[in-house]
């Protein structure tokens, strides 16, 4: 009886153990981390091929053994749970394989813009304190004047150097012999990783992000090109990519820029074929065209005006040159898609869905979007996780404020406490965080979006948002591209100014024709009283406006 007893005790204490540890074991299983969403696709479809690139096809197998070979060199030199990891490379296998081994060891992945010149880098290491960064061998002068500055810079890995490394240089396949035979930590899908902002309108941002909160915002919660709902468990992220058809997306962005990598996760973590261009000439709308044709893409996502002009004036003379019958989505996010510009594709692929999203670093994915019929450029849905907020309120109607959203939000800037508390406003027991864009809330229960706030321009008090008067110019036949900003005016406080390139083969319009032209769309007050003819607008390392070059040239600073 007594030894019935003392096994029943030692039965029932190690079940509860093995319970215990069962339970723990699952509860890591089930968080919504970057890692194992990953590794829950692998397992359900290792031999689809996740990757097409110059270097060939990568199936998920491939990508997620690559990834946690990586992941064992990176910790085997030093890289541990919490260290920043900056990706310094162009478009390639390399940058996702970096990324998902960086997310393994719990470390935290940052990009880094290499269009970006040696004071930016160096502002935005200092910034991210970055431990180790994953470069391409092009970028070896700037690493190493880095190097000499950043004490906190302790491990650089090369891609494409085999030779000539010195301490604390490694050569990315050096890293790439590692076998991966630990479970690493315990993950949480509280770890964060660190995306920075494409400084628009200053300084770029590190927003953090934790693993789950940016699965959900800026991924859309596993189902963004499946046309399902958000997943409840971390492990039906494995079905979702299973059951989904093995199409082929095309993010022409490079994958530093946030747009561009929220797509390319989507598309791997939903189970098709990223096709990656490896830009580094730039980015050419004729060989877009030429892999679109080529690799038989299904999904094409650009950035706004920037590359969908390229793209249509490259189809326009030769629209026959490709068979782009395999096209069915063409989307935008992260910068304005004039209408006019929408309407031209439409008329290119009649059977196509043309959608234009709205999204910002800090925010996420706030919904694909409709054209006002008279003010602002984009129209969204209210709901009860999307409002324009006035100070510490709600708007009412007709009233602008800045759009917010509530929910999934970012843990705020790294290493910027007071910029992180302007980020962020608690309202009725909600947490909002503003995107920096304004908006109206109208009398249909829809946001009217008008562009950045700091961008605003202040004419004899009414106020004139440079994207809405931007995608009017553009919509002129003479005028390839446009940039409006506000110049400081004794009588006005400011004049909407405007500089523009013109279309190949066309003249230039004079201001009285450009007004004329704008007034017919335009409040008189929103219409250019300055003009300025260049041959090619500047654009930031990120893509966008160069506000402050614009304003140079009415300043005299800058050559016509």
């Amino acid at each position: 009886m007594l030894k019935t007893s003392i096994f029943s005790f030692f039965f029932l204490q190690m079940r509860s153990i093995v319970t215990y540890k069962l339970r723990i074991r699952s509860a890591t299983l089930s968080q919504f981390h970057l890692a194992d969403l990953f590794k829950y696709v692998v397992n359900r479809i290792p031999e689809r091929i996740a990757l097409l690139s110059e270097s060939g096809p990568v199936s998920y197998k491939e990508l997620d053994q690559r990834s946690s070979r990586l992941a064992a060199g990176l910790f085997a030199k030093g890289i541990r749970q919490g260290d920043h990891v900056g990706i310094y490379l162009m478009n390639g296998p390399e940058f996702l394989e970096s990324f998902f081994a960086i997310v393994k060891i719990g470390a935290v992945p940052f990009n880094i813009n290499y269009r970006y010149g040696y004071e930016e880098l160096l502002y935005l290491l200092s910034n991210a304190n970055a431990k180790a960064i994953i470069y391409d061998i092009q970028f070896s002068e700037h690493i190493n004047k880095l190097n000499e500055k950043l004490s906190t810079l302790e491990i650089c890995i090369s891609v494409g150097n085999e030779m000539g490394l010195v301490p604390g240089k490694f050569s990315y396949n050096e890293l790439l012999k590692f076998k991966y035979n630990f479970d690493g930590y315990a993950r949480s899908e509280n770890d964060y990783i660190l995306q920075y902002t494409g400084g628009t309108t200053g300084l770029p941002k590190g927003v953090m992000w934790s693993h789950k909160s940016f699965f959900f915002a800026c991924l859309g919660g596993g189902g963004l090109y499946a046309g399902v709902p958000p997943i409840s468990m971390p492990d039906e992220q494995g079905k979702i990519a299973f059951g989904a058809p093995p199409l082929k997306i095309l993010p022409c962005a490079p994958l530093m820029h946030g747009a561009a990598m929220w797509t390319a996760l989507s598309g791997i973590l939903g189970g098709m074929t990223l096709v990656l261009d490896p830009m580094r000439k730039g980015f050419n709308a004729h060989e877009i065209w030429d892999r679109v044709e080529h690799e038989g893409v299904n999904i094409l996502q650009i950035v706004g005006d920037a590359m969908a002009i390229p793209l249509l004036n490259a189809l326009k003379p030769k629209t026959k040159k490709w068979d782009l019958s395999s096209l069915v989505h063409l989307g935008s996010g992260g910068a304005i898609f004039s209408r006019h510009n929408k309407s031209e594709f439409k008329d290119i692929f009649p059977k196509c869905v043309i959608a234009d999203g709205m999204g910002t670093s800090e925010t996420g994915i706030s919904g694909m979007g409709s054209t006002p019929a008279k003010e602002g450029f984009m129209k969204l849905p209210i709901t009860d996780r999307q409002q324009v907020v006035i100070d510490n309120r709600i708007a009412d109607i007709n009233e602008i404020g800045y759009l917010a959203k509530a929910g999934n939000t970012p843990i705020g800037y790294y290493g910027d406490e007071q910029k992180s508390k302007e980020l962020f406003k608690h309202i009725d027991g909600k947490t909002w965080v503003l995107t920096g864009d304004r908006a109206k809330r109208d009398s249909l229960n829809t946001l009217i979006l008008y562009g950045r706030g700091s961008t605003c321009i202040n004419t004899g008090g009414e106020k004139v948002y440079p994207e809405e008067v931007e995608e009017i110019l553009r919509s002129h036949p003479s005028i390839f591209d446009a940039a409006v900003v506000g110049v400081t005016d004794l009588k006005w406080g400011e004049l909407v100014s405007a500089v523009i390139s013109i279309t190949e083969g066309s003249d230039s319009p004079s201001l009285q024709e450009v007004k004329t032209f704008c007034a017919s769309k335009l409040a008189g007050y929103k219409c250019p009283r300055q003009l300025r003819v260049v041959n090619t607008l500047k654009r930031s390392p990120a893509g966008k406006q160069d506000y402050k070059w614009v304003m140079s040239i009415f300043n005299g600073n800058e050559k016509k």
